[in-house]
This record gives C-alpha cells, structure tokens and sequence, in this order.
C-alpha cells in the first residue's frame, strides 16, 4: 500500500460523519416521530448512548493494531476460521446494505421528483456512479466529503432558517404523551439506523496515516455528537412546524422545504434541498461499498481490490432491483428487523474481537508480572 492510499484522521472523521449523516437525516427524523412522537428527541439521545461503547470498541481495536485492517487483527486473535465464520455474514448484510441505501434513493425519487422514472434506471444510474467513485480511491473520496458535506449540511441548515417564522414551539409539547415506552421503541428502531451501522467503520480505519492516529478518536466522538446533534434539529424542527403530521410526512426535511416562500422571491425550491439531500445517499453508498470491497479483499487476500469494483456494484445492483422494492417490506425491515440484524452480523464480530483483544493483552500483562 502506497502513501497515496492512506488519509488523515480529519479526513476520516468526514467520511465517518458523511456515512452516518448521509442518508439518516432524510430519513429518521419522519418514522422516528411516528412512533416516538415528541419524545424522538429523547429516543435519537438513548441510541447514541448506545453507540458510543461500539466507537470505544473500534477505538480500542485500532489503537492495539494500528496497522492491521479488522481481518488481519482477527485472523492474529482468532485465527482463520473463526474470522471466515464472523465476516460472511458481516460480508453478506453489508452487499443487501449498499443494495437498501440505492433502494431508499429510488424510494425518495418515485415519491417525491421522477415519478414516472423507471426504478431500474435511477439505480442503474445511481450504481455507475458509486463504482466511479469507489474507482477514485480513498484520499479522492475524502477530498470530495469536504465539498458535498459542506454543501450538504448547509443546504440543510438553510431550511431550517427559511422555515424559521413557521415554526410553532408548542407542538413540542407534551413530550410523553403515551409514556415511555414509544420513546424505547424508537430507541431500538433509530440505534439499528445508523448507530450500529458504525462498526462497519473498523474496516478502514487502518488507512488512517500512522502520524494522525493520536488525535483520531477524538474527532470521531465528535463526529458521533455533531450527528446527534443534527438528527435531534431536524425532528425538533419537523415537530415545530408540521405538528401531528410529522410522524404520518415522509422525508420530513424535503416537506419543509415545499413549505418555503418568501415574498415570491424564493419559492419552490423544494427540487434543489432534494437533489442536495440525495447526495447524502449517494456518497453514504459509496462509502459503504468501499468498506466492502476493502473486506472482500481481507478475506479473499485480493492484492487489488478495483479488480472487483464494477462486480460488487452490479451484485448490489440485482439485489436492489430484486429484493424489498415496496415501501411497507422496507419500512418492516428498518423497524424491526435491521437492528437486530446489525447487531448479530456487524457488532457481534467487533465484540468477539474486542474481547479477544483484551483477554490477550492480560493473558500478556499477568504473564509479565
């Protein structure tokens, strides 16, 4: 590996806030408030608590084995058929994860833009691009975070301003209406999307360079909050202005911004916030197929991983045109389904490692004593 392929902890820490931005800030904040109604905010807080010891896992791990990607630490710890037995299902839920990301972005069209747009051609599309991306390499990526993160997020915080004098600050209230238990429920749905999905992470974080290792973890807990942070406006936000109907209003930001006129100056701009809001999706799947390639070539021992790039995408490709094209099976599977599955096939690996790692290092130190 040469230097051109490794990034600093800065540029990490973009890429890790665009993974768990990206596509969440559309989608959260509207199914979150469904369930949890005002008390999502309370929800989007306990699932990041939740999220926190999965960072300090990763952390831990890295910090261990700074150079070695998450298959070489656990082929050191736990040998080679342990690892094969914890990555191919780890391996298999992340091909139908880059699949269901591209599945919501043709969601989000066919509802709201391209109506009468075929959805094999949005995702044929969608995954051509995402490929080229992926083709660029890492340090390309990470320099493109900082441009669509940037126009992102402001696009963002630019409706949260122009909705400003529609906002109604009594509709957040009462914030238990029904108890706890919504509030616990949300928890579960919105921990499973997208705070487990950070483990994938662990993948790639050997290509930070070994200089900037010292200040990495501090920028990614950061990153964890500024998330948070974001998730937790975009619900208060929606909440303030649409009330009861936040919970029934899907991509809660894209309604806000066709609630937008000023003066008929600036009205109607609902088409640009969903293009913007799209690039979230976008660069979110192309992140995420990186971190696959980069396991299939652990686990393949792949000298180059581009070799495979167009295959893995086409592979993601049929599984999004073949599998839970309907809105009512991928809301069930987000709801229920996706944080289990998160936890057995992404999390669980990270904790087998975690405690193979710490067993060793005392096995070590009471050795030495």
């Amino acid at each position: 590996m040469t230097s051109q392929d490794r990034i600093s902890s800065a540029q990490m820490t973009l890429l890790f806030l665009f993974f768990m931005t990206g596509s969440s800030i559309v989608i959260v904040p509207a199914p979150l408030t469904n369930i949890a109604g005002n008390g999502a905010w309370i929800s989007l807080l306990m699932a990041m608590a939740g999220g926190i010891p999965l960072l300090a896992g990763i952390l831990y791990i890295h910090n261990r084995f700074p150079n070695l990607s998450l298959i070489e630490q656990s082929r050191l710890l736990l040998g080679n058929a342990l690892t094969a037995a914890l990555f191919i299902p780890f391996l298999c839920v992340m091909f139908w994860n880059v699949a269901g990301i591209v599945i919501e972005i043709g969601l989000f069209f066919k509802s709201t833009m391209l109506k009468e747009t075929p959805t094999y051609a949005v995702n044929t599309l969608l995954f051509l691009t995402i490929a080229l991306t992926v083709m660029a390499g890492i340090e390309v990526m990470a320099r493109m975070a900082v441009v669509l993160l940037g126009l992102m997020f402001g696009f963002i915080v630019l409706i949260w301003i122009l909705v400003g004098p529609l906002y109604h600050p009594e509709y957040l209230l009462p914030v238990l209406p029904e108890g706890i238990g919504p509030v616990l429920h949300a928890a579960y749905v919105v921990y499973g999307f997208p705070f487990s999905e950070l483990t994938v992470f662990a993948v790639i974080l050997h290509l930070v360079r070994r200089q900037d290792n010292n200040g990495l973890g501090k920028r990614l807990y950061a990153a964890l909050a500024l998330n948070a942070a974001m998730l937790i406006a975009s619900v208060v936000s929606s909440v303030m202005v649409l009330g009861p109907l936040s919970g029934d209003l899907k991509y809660s930001l894209y309604q806000l911004a066709r609630l937008i006129f000023i003066q008929e100056i600036i009205e109607r701009i609902e088409s640009v916030i969903g293009f913007s809001l799209i690039i979230g999706f976008y660069f979110k799947a192309s992140i995420l197929l990186m971190i696959l390639l980069q396991t299939l070539k652990g686990l393949l021992r792949l000298e180059n991983e581009r070799l495979i790039v167009f295959p893995a995408a086409f592979a993601c490709l049929l599984l999004s045109l073949t599998t839970y094209t309907k809105e009512a099976e991928m809301e069930e599977i987000v709801n229920i389904t996706w944080p289990l599955l998160n936890t057995l096939a992404y999390s669980l690996p990270l904790l087998v490692i975690f405690a193979a790692a710490l067993i060793r290092r005392r096995i070590r130190s009471s050795g030495a004593s």
